[in-house]
């Protein structure tokens, strides 16, 4: 059982939510980096535990994640869905941990984080919608996607003791950002390129931007999210870095389209 919660966690993504975290925290002026490094270490930990269920035969049924085979097939699907639950607790509890520091901070981390991954608008109520008959697109991305990002930034600013609320639209923005890209990311690119399987919008019925907007559609919408979020960051000491961070992101988001790799073009 720990070894499958090693080779959930291990080697990892591009960390990119925890990366937003401390980065926001930095922005903030990151008096208390203990909070910070807490809060990005159990952020991330939610994350690789949403990838664990989400790739379970009754959801997604995924082969490879992350260029590797996936937990249920490495170690089989009883110990993948206890592995899942067991990062959840872990987070809690390495936020939890931190208390005696500054526990208003954390208490207020912790019910941040809890309303992020479960009803009604955290990554459980996103995964929830993909077994409904009707989708909003929007509340569907949110609670899908979009969670963990204002997770990150009003935990972020949580940490460094400022407050959650005017941080809400820019992780609502870069998760919106994030979504749209793995959407095109889905339709353009193969599971070589990926590290898990391609196609699986089409293959799962799911709503996604390409289908709805085209592909080129869907880049401009991507652009037009990640510039409105550089808008929305509030006013900060570091808020020219952190802006630059987004850029950063925006182009490292952006998929390479060939004319060759578009539908119908």
């Amino acid at each position: 059982m720990a070894s499958a919660l090693a080779y959930a966690t291990a080697p990892g993504g591009a960390r990119i939510r925890p990366t937003i975290l401390t980065s926001v925290a930095m922005a903030c002026g990151d008096d208390k980096p203990m909070l910070a490094d807490a809060a990005a270490s159990a952020l991330e930990l939610i994350h690789c535990a949403s990838l664990v269920h989400d790739d379970l035969p009754c959801f997604d049924d995924a082969d490879t994640r992350r260029g590797k085979p996936t937990v249920h097939l490495a170690y089989s699907e009883p110990l993948a869905v206890l592995t899942g639950d067991s990062l959840i607790v872990l987070a809690f509890e390495i936020l939890a941990r931190q208390s005696s520091h500054a526990p208003d901070r954390v208490a207020q981390m912790i019910v941040t984080l809890a309303q992020r991954t479960g009803m009604p608008g955290g990554i459980c109520a996103g995964q929830g919608w993909e077994s409904e008959a009707q989708i909003d697109l929007s509340a569907y991305h949110q609670a899908k996607t979009g969670a963990l990002f204002i997770a990150a930034t009003q935990m972020g600013a949580i940490a460094a003791g400022q407050e959650a609320e005017p941080w809400f639209e820019l992780g609502a923005r870069i998760g919106e950002a994030f979504q749209v890209a793995d959407d095109l990311r889905d339709a353009l690119y193969d599971a070589d390129t990926l590290g898990k399987p391609a196609g699986q919008d089409d293959l799962h019925g799911r709503p996604n931007a390409v289908t709805l907007l085209g592909v080129q559609g869907a880049i401009q919408r991507l652009k037009d999210i990640l510039g409105g979020a550089i808008s929305s960051i509030p006013s900060c000491p570091g808020e020219a870095q952190l802006a630059e961070m987004v850029r950063m992101y925006a182009e490292r988001l952006t998929p390479v389209v060939s004319p060759q790799s578009v539908p119908g073009e």
